[in-house]
């Protein structure tokens, strides 16, 4: 068998491109770096490294070997993880993260139906906007807006909610709160609220759709969530053009109105931790979620 702490080792050796780079990161000594490559080398017969001006690069097999061992890493991980739960008896526990319109949106009735057929699950709900924050705070349950080409994240599988229209978010006395719809680049000529300025993945879904209008917005305030940017509008400050799920409540004195030519969109994934997909509660979570996304209403 091949010994995983090797593997351990030799993945940092690549990682760092040296025997002493993997030293210092593991707070070992190069000699004893340097025997566990050779034992790792002689356990596999493989040639797995060689050298290259002071440091070394791993060799076709090595590189292989390498990815390899960092999948087996994550999955040893995650296996750490289940057994610190377990211990901690923590399984009797869900923690879920997602951006603030989705939580504050689905949340509170997914949680109310969820405590139903679980009332000893302890639920902890956080607002996270930030999708590398995953990898760290590493929830059973996260709610992410998918991006063009983004990685999966080690450890979850992942499963499409939704895709949603942005709408415009109007003052109801603006000149244009009586359309039915209005083509964005009529937007073009009025004051703009930024709902974001952490210019996440949804705000450059709209500044993409404006783009393709043959505009930039004038923003005349600057916010960094929608709740505060509809106080705005509801003051007749100016509009906002946000995912719908974010206008679900609007402030008295504003009116949501669809946008076309185009509409901007973004798509709503929930990942589920590999190590807690077959929890009865995170199945039965997942199952509300999904009802919630598609409007749906169960007991």
């Amino acid at each position: 068998m091949i010994d995983t702490h090797r593997l351990m080792i030799f993945r940092s050796v690549v990682a760092t491109g040296s025997v002493s780079g993997a030293a210092a990161t593991l707070g070992y000594t190069s000699s004893a770096v340097s025997q566990h490559l050779t034992a790792l080398q002689r356990e596999t017969g493989l040639t797995l490294v060689e050298r290259s001006g002071r440091g070394i690069e791993p060799t076709p097999a090595g590189r292989v070997l390498a990815d390899a061992a960092t999948k087996l890493m994550q999955q040893v991980d995650e296996l750490t993880s289940t057994v610190e739960d377990l211990r901690a008896g923590t399984t009797g526990r869900i923690v879920i993260s997602g951006f603030s319109s989705a939580v504050t949106g689905w949340m509170p009735d997914v949680v109310a139906k969820l405590t139903l057929g679980f009332p000893d699950t302890r639920v902890l709900v956080r607002i996270e906007e930030d999708r590398e924050a995953i990898r760290e705070i590493r929830p059973d349950i996260a709610l992410l807006v998918s991006l063009e080409r983004s990685r999966p994240i080690p450890g979850y599988d992942s499963h499409s909610l939704l895709t949603e229209p942005y709408v415009a978010v109007l003052n109801q006395n603006h000149e244009l709160a009586g359309r039915s719809a209005i083509d964005l680049a009529e937007l073009a000529a009025h004051r703009w609220v930024d709902s974001d300025t952490s210019d996440g993945p949804c705000r450059q879904n709209m500044l993409t759709a404006c783009a393709a209008a043959g505009f930039t917005p004038t923003f005349i305030v600057e916010t960094s969530d929608y709740p505060a940017a509809l106080r705005f509008v509801a003051r007749d400050v100016g509009l906002t053009v946000i995912p719908r799920l974010g206008a679900a409540e609007l402030p008295a004195g504003t009116i949501a109105v669809p946008v076309a030519n185009p509409t901007p969109q973004r798509t709503i994934c929930v990942y589920v931790k590999d190590s807690r997909c077959y929890d009865p509660a995170v199945v039965r979570t997942l199952e509300l979620l999904r009802e919630a996304a598609s409007g749906k209403s169960s007991e």
